[in-house]
């Protein structure tokens, strides 16, 4: 008798069966529905035209820096809002899946598993999309490395977000009830992320939910890699009386004010003096506890975990077991 292949277990193995299976109908599902990426595509594609064109190469000035905060705000915020027409792909499913199951044609795992790795090559094409119609056009700081940066964090709310609307879809009975839900929990995360208010001007009873924000993450992660240069340098001089009632003052008027401020404070203060730096801008805005690196991985996590509960939902919500 001659003796089995030891290779012959490993690809037979139920579970990767299981893998290419549902692999192949997610993907020839999304085919069947090309709507969908079209108008997740089309949403990316018009949100960052606007956004090129509304925030055209931002000055490094106080009213730049205001601006950079609005453009990073919108931009994340957007990015997870993009992510809620996911929600009704397992809807839709959700009968199938639960026959199938029912029959032990595959493992919850497996669909889990399939579900996540056939949605990457979209959103990698949507960050990167994304990504290049708005870092140069806006003149966002770090050149390539920065960049970089920019599409790492974008790709991770991407990944967050779509795995916290597929982890929705597992609990929600209804698309309507879901689009509700989805729509207040992400305002609420826009509501804590940092924007609006800085982390140490939050209620100590609401803390929580701005460590639970979704977006709290990625936008700090995208202000720190615009202001991480120790030598750029955003307030100079008579810059300081931009956004105040003396803003409109002549110019020369600023001067004797600077010369009067540098009599009072012991320290000579000219039109040329640098008075507020990137690091300035991130204590500012509360932004010390975390780096731009940690908040990616927090990010990327945060993802990981909502994957995790979408199958404790698809657990919990059948009583369909496999023999």
């Amino acid at each position: 008798m001659s003796k089995p292949n030891s290779m012959v277990p490993t690809f037979a193995n139920p579970f990767w069966i299981e893998m290419a299976v549902l692999s192949r109908r997610s993907v020839t599902n999304s085919r069947r529905m090309p709507e969908l990426f079209g108008i997740r595509l089309g949403a990316v594609l018009v949100t960052g035209f606007i956004l090129a064109t509304m925030f055209w190469r931002l000055d490094n000035s106080p009213k730049g820096v205001q601006e950079r905060l609005g453009f990073f705000a919108f931009a994340m915020s957007t990015t997870f809002y993009s992510c809620a027409d996911a929600l009704p792909v397992f809807l839709q499913e959700r009968y199938i899946f639960m026959r199938e199951t029912a029959c032990n044609a595959y493992r919850r795992s497996s669909y889990v598993l399939s579900h996540a790795l056939v949605s990457l090559p979209s959103m990698i094409f949507l960050s990167f999309t994304f990504a290049a119609i708005t870092f140069w056009a806006v003149g966002l700081d770090g050149g390539l490395s920065g960049f970089f940066f920019y599409l790492l964090i974008i790709f991770a709310s991407f990944w967050a977000g779509i795995s916290f609307v597929t982890f929705l879809s597992g609990i929600v009975p209804h698309v309507m009830l879901g689009y509700t839900i989805v729509i207040a929990i992400l305002a609420y995360f826009l509501l804590f992320s940092g924007f609006f208010i800085n982390r140490d001007r939050i209620p100590p009873y609401w803390i929580w939910f701005h460590y639970m924000s979704l977006v709290k993450y990625p936008y700090e992660a995208v202000l720190q890699n615009e202001f991480q240069d120790p030598t750029k340098c955003f307030v100079r001089g008579v810059q300081i009386f931009d956004n105040t009632p003396l803003g409109s003052v002549p110019t020369s008027v600023k001067v004797r004010l600077l010369q009067t401020l540098s009599n009072t404070l012991g320290m000579k203060i000219t039109s040329s003096t640098c008075l507020t730096t990137g690091s300035v801008i991130l204590q500012q805005q509360g932004i010390t506890d975390l780096s731009k690196w940690n908040c990616l991985w927090v990010t990327v996590a945060w993802g990981f975990l909502f994957r995790i509960l979408f199958y404790l939902s698809l657990m919990l919500g059948s009583k369909n077991k496999r023999r």
